[in-house]
C-alpha cells in the first residue's frame, strides 16, 4: 500500500515529461473565461487561486458564475453573474444554458470549466472551434457511488453512465486539470494532456492563521457538514471525551435531517456551533484551536482525495486528526504532523482529541511540523507555476496546429 500511495503523490508522470513546454517569452494578452454554474464567485480554488494567478500573469480573465450577486470586477478579474435559480434540476438545465450564452458573448480564447454539468457546454464550445479545459474537482463516478440517498443499483448505473459520458466528451477537450494526483491518473487514460493542480494553501495565508493566541481546550472542524464527512461520529466523540475539550464547528449542514439528529446527541452539549465564517473568521478559530479534524468516512471518493482544510490546518500550525486512509496517513504520519484514526469509531476520535489536549508540547511540535511541510511543498506557489505552464502548453499547441 505504501508503494501505491507514494506513486500517487509523486509526479512520476509530469507535464514536462509528456509535452515540450514552449520557450518563455512575451506572450500576447489572451482572454480566458472560467465557467461555473455551482460555485460562488469567491470560491477558493477558482477565484482566489486560479483566476487571480492567471490575471497576475497577464491573462485577461473573466469568471462566469450563477450566484445572484451581480456583476463586478475584482483583483483584475471580471465577474459575470447569470443569476441564481433554485433547485438542482434548474441548475443542471436552465443555469447551464445561461452560462453557455454568457460564455459565447465573452468570445474568449480559452474556456476553463469547473462543474461536471458543464461538460456538454464544453462540447458545444469545441464545436464552435473554441479552446476548452475541464477542471475536475472531484472523481464524479466514484462520488456517485457514495451518495447515501441513492439506491445501490441507481448509484452503479449513474456512475457508469457518467463515466462513459465523461470519457467521450473530455477526450475532445484541449486539456484536463485535476484537483488531485489520483484524479489526474484517471484522466490520463482519457486525455494525454492532463495535469494535477492541487488545492494547497496560498502563501499569503500561511502566516495569517498562525499567531500567538493561547490554545484553548478546543478542537475544530471546518468545512461542509454532512453524514459522509463524519459529523455523527465526531459529535458522538465529544460525548466520550475524558477531558474538558469542546468542538468548534464551522460550516453549514448539507442535510437538515442529519443536523436534527446530531443536535440530539449528548455530545452536542460540547459543540460551539459557529456556522459559516469568512476566511478571517476561520483563521481566528484555527488560531485558538489545539487541533483540526478531517474525519471523512471511507467512501470511494474520499480515499484518494486531498481535502483543502487538512492543509490549512497544517498551515495554521495545529496538528491534524485525520481519517486513517493510506494516502492521508502518508501525509500526516510521514510529516509527523498529527494523528490518524478510524473515522467510524467515536472512541478513537475522542482518544485522539484527549491525547493532544493532554500533551500540548507534542501537539505544538506536530503543528510546527505541519506548518513546515506546507512551506516546503504543500503550497499554492508550486501549483500556480504548474497552472501557468499548463496554460502555456495549451496556447502553444493551438498556435502550432497545422491549418487544413
Amino acid at each position: 500500500m505504501t508503494t501505491h500511495t507514494t506513486r500517487t503523490m509523486s509526479n512520476a508522470s509530469t507535464l514536462e515529461d509528456r509535452v515540450a513546454l514552449p520557450a518563455q517569452g512575451k506572450q500576447a494578452r489572451r482572454r480566458v473565461a472560467h465557467l461555473s454554474s455551482a460555485h460562488q464567485r469567491n470560491d477558493t480554488r477558482i477565484f482566489m487561486k486560479q483566476c487571480r494567478t492567471l490575471a497576475a500573469h497577464g491573462y485577461e480573465v473573466s469568471l462566469v458564475v450563477a450566484d445572484g450577486k451581480g456583476n463586478e470586477c475584482r483583483d483584475g478579474v471580471t465577474i459575470a453573474d447569470v443569476g441564481r435559480l433554485p433547485g438542482l434540476l434548474q441548475r443542471v438545465f436552465r443555469t447551464t444554458r445561461r452560462v453557455f450564452e454568457q460564455a459565447i458573448a465573452l468570445d474568449a480564447d480559452i474556456y476553463h470549466l469547473h462543474d461536471p454539468e458543464l461538460i456538454l457546454v464544453g462540447l458545444a464550445l469545441k464545436r464552435r472551434g473554441k479552446t476548452v479545459i475541464f477542471d475536475s474537482h472531484e472523481d464524479v463516478p466514484r462520488q456517485l457511488l457514495g451518495k447515501p440517498y441513492l439506491g445501490p443499483v441507481t448509484r452503479r448505473v449513474l456512475s457508469k453512465s457518467f463515466a462513459l459520458l465523461e470519457r467521450y466528451v473530455c477526450a475532445r477537450f484541449d486539456g484536463i486539470i485535476a484537483a488531485t494526483p489520483f484524479i489526474r491518473d484517471s484522466f490520463l487514460k482519457i486525455h494525454p494532456l492532463t495535469v494535477d493542480v492541487n488545492n494547497f494553501p496560498m502563501a499569503e495565508e500561511l502566516d495569517a492563521a498562525h499567531g500567538s493566541a493561547d490554545k484553548l481546550s478546543e478542537v475544530c472542524y471546518v468545512g461542509g457538514i454532512g453524514e459522509v464527512r463524519g459529523i455523527r461520529e465526531l459529535v458522538h466523540a465529544c460525548a466520550l471525551l475524558g477531558s474538558s475539550g469542546r468542538l468548534n464547528l464551522v460550516g453549514s449542514f448539507f442535510e437538515p435531517a442529519v443536523e436534527a439528529q446530531v443536535k440530539a446527541d449528548p455530545g452536542w452539549a460540547r459543540v460551539n456551533e459557529l456556522g459559516f465564517l469568512d476566511r478571517a473568521g476561520v483563521r481566528d478559530v484555527m488560531r485558538r484551536s489545539a487541533a483540526g479534524l478531517v474525519n471523512f468516512l471511507p467512501l470511494p471518493n474520499h480515499l484518494d482525495s486531498l481535502p483543502t482544510k487538512m492543509f490549512e490546518y497544517m498551515a495554521s500550525g495545529i496538528p491534524v486528526i485525520a481519517s486513517d486512509f493510506p494516502l492521508w496517513r502518508e501525509i500526516i504520519e510521514g510529516n509527523r504532523c498529527g494523528l490518524c484514526v478510524d473515522p467510524t469509531d467515536p472512541k478513537a476520535i475522542a482518544a485522539a482529541i484527549d491525547y493532544l489536549l493532554a500533551n500540548p508540547d507534542i501537539a505544538r511540535s506536530m503543528g510546527e511540523n505541519g506548518r513546515k511541510a506546507v512551506h516546503d511543498k504543500y503550497n499554492w506557489s508550486v501549483q500556480a507555476a504548474r497552472l501557468i505552464d499548463f496554460y502555456g502548453v495549451i496556447s502553444h499547441a493551438k498556435q502550432t496546429v497545422p491549418a487544413h
